[in-house]
């Protein structure tokens, strides 16, 4: 077969008008394509399948619309009502910053007790890495890379990247489950399994972090061991309750008599020397010798510290030359005390984490922790949270914020669009009908109200103003020519309605592929995609109807744009 160059002009002339009905469906009359296409064109008395569907949807709307604007302030009612439970739904929503993502990567950290050193802390790290083998055989999990004592002896942090997800069978949240309970029931240093996320906010330990803050740190850690417990009690779900202050790690006090070591002549400096020089060495002085510096360190043989008890036997030098026993001027004592003390917002802190259950949101979960700290805390201890609930808090309170920014920019610009304060406040009533209606959609898909759902939101707020803003324009126009505020409406909504169907069309198959995204980042996608897509194909009967109800209500109290025009020419006709 052969292909003339007749044939490639005929190829390229559709494909011109295929890119452009592509690239701007909203904005292309399907007339103009009618017109100057003879493939294009209707047979007389024919209908094409999709102009008979779009004919048919046109006389359905025709008299709807002109029911509803008879009977407004029923059709108003009812939107209000419906609007009024669907945004009841927002209750019911599943409140959180993130989503359970799938990054395809999981985190163990494990804490050992003080002192057990890295031996120890190496037995458990192969304990754990016995519960993920059947994973890496299974080819569930890619590889695990294990670090022992990389910050501290006693820690254990453990990073296991997960197989592609077209290659693996079970989720990240899935592994993630089964593999806690056996890292958690491991005795000695149980570990805590937490998944990595898009903002990564929830760090090595995974769950819920906050800081109790006071003056003393033993009495913070008498009033977080009273919370912990009482969490708990009242929540057992995200039982155990774990405190980073550990007063386990065993330690020396040397307890010096002032008073006595003045009367024995014996300078403290004298008995610090003594004890540093005795326990680790102490530089006295640099030997040069050429180009190298030799350091002189003064030190106690190593069979000659055995014990504490040995130390309360060295002999310090007194002022008039004599030597006197340490055991005479100073008590030593065990005690145990915290690994590292903390402070958060420049003050003295501990830090409390547990896990996130599984029934309780985000939301709910920090709802009862503030609960719970209102009866168990004692004045002056101050709780604060950090990471993600932090996080979580913050949004939540400068959400409403961007909200109502939005919706005034969107206010403002339109009245300078309109050049009417009126014809942007009828685009802006619909906006909030709009918004229920994702809500709606949210509830009926199971999508959780967070940061991506949050976002997806003020996009909406945009989207749905576009669909209003194309049939109040044409009828102000309708209005500058003469018509009735009735009538004007009423043949906007009829004109819109293939723009607006088309702009509604060409949105949600947009919105498609973030709904049916996979893999990386699939879940921030899909709750933006939800939004749109559920919250536009609702929102549309609220455009298509509540739209021409409130212009019918609120432009009969402005004239026409036309009429001020005219007045200003007669002003400046008078003038002259």
């Amino acid at each position: 077969m052969t292909v003339g160059a007749a044939d490639i002009y005929l190829c390229l002339h559709n494909l011109k008008y295929i890119i452009l009905l592509w690239l701007s469906p909203s904005f292309i009359s399907s007339a103009y394509f009618l017109t100057h296409h003879p493939k294009l064109k209707l047979k007389p008395g024919g209908f094409h399948p999709f102009a008979k569907f779009g004919h048919i949807l046109a006389r359905i709307y025709t008299k709807s619309i002109h029911w509803v604007l008879d009977h407004a302030w029923l059709t108003f009612a009812v939107c209000v009502l419906v609007a009024t439970g669907s945004g009841a739904l927002y209750l019911n929503l599943d409140n959180e910053l993130l989503p359970s993502e799938d990054r395809g990567e999981i985190r163990i950290f494990a804490r050992g007790p003080d002192g057990v050193g890295l031996n120890f802390m190496d037995r458990q790290a192969l304990q754990i890495e016995d519960t993920l083998m059947p994973y890496l055989e299974s080819g569930e999990i890619e590889s695990m890379y294990t670090v022992v004592g990389q910050y501290d002896p006693n820690i254990v942090l453990i990073t296991v990247p997960l197989k592609h997800w077209d290659e693996r069978q079970f989720s990240q949240q899935e592994i993630i489950d089964k593999i806690r309970e056996p890292v958690s029931a491991i005795p000695g240093a149980p570990g805590r399994v937490s998944g990595s996320n898009s903002l990564n906010l929830r760090g090595q330990g995974g769950g819920i972090e906050l800081a109790l803050l006071g003056q003393d740190y033993l009495q913070i850690f008498k009033a977080a061991q009273q919370f912990s417990a009482a969490l708990e009690e009242k929540i057992p779900a995200v039982a155990p309750v774990r405190i980073s202050y550990q007063p386990s790690q065993p330690q020396l006090r040397v307890n010096i008599d002032r008073h006595r070591a003045e009367d024995l002549g014996v300078e403290l400096s004298d008995i610090a020397i003594t004890l540093r020089a005795a326990i680790n060495g102490e530089d006295v002085a640099d030997l040069n010798i050429g180009d190298q510096s030799i350091p002189i360190m003064l030190q106690a043989q190593n069979q000659t510290i055995n014990d504490p008890s040995d130390l309360a036997n060295l002999y310090i030098g007194a002022a008039d030359g004599r030597l006197v026993p340490l055991s005479s001027l100073a008590t030593i004592t065990e005690e145990g005390v915290a690994a590292e003390l903390e402070r958060h917002a420049q003050r003295r802190s501990i830090e409390v984490d547990m896990e996130l259950p599984e029934d309780l949101t985000l939301a709910e979960l920090v709802t009862h922790i503030r609960d719970v700290s209102d009866t168990s805390l004692p004045d002056g201890i101050t709780l604060m949270f950090k990471g993600e609930a932090l996080t979580f808090e913050e949004t939540s309170n400068e959400i409403l914020l961007t909200y109502i920014l939005a919706l005034l920019i969107v206010l403002l610009v339109l009245a300078a669009q309109f050049e009417s304060i009126n014809s942007a406040v009828v685009v802006m009533i619909t906006v909030p009908f709009g918004i229920t209606s994702a809500i709606l959609a949210l509830y009926l898909t199971g999508t959780s109200l967070n940061i991506y759902s949050q976002i997806g939101l003020v996009m909406l707020i945009g989207l749905i103003a576009k669909n209003a803003i194309l049939l109040v324009e044409f009828a102000d126009q309708l209005r500058d020519q003469g018509n009735s505020v009735r009538k004007a409406v009423e043949e906007a909504a009829l004109v819109r309605l293939r723009p607006i169907t088309m702009t509604l069309v060409s949105t949600l198959l947009g919105a498609l592929p973030l709904i049916l995204s996979t893999g990386a980042g699939a879940e921030a996608r899909n709750a933006i995609g939800w939004v749109v897509f559920g919250g536009l194909a609702l929102a549309v009967l609220f455009t298509l109807y509540l739209t021409p109800v409130i212009y019918l209500g609120l432009a009969r109290f402005t004239s026409p744009r036309g009429d001020e025009s005219k007045q200003l020419a007669q002003e400046l006709d008078k003038m002259t």
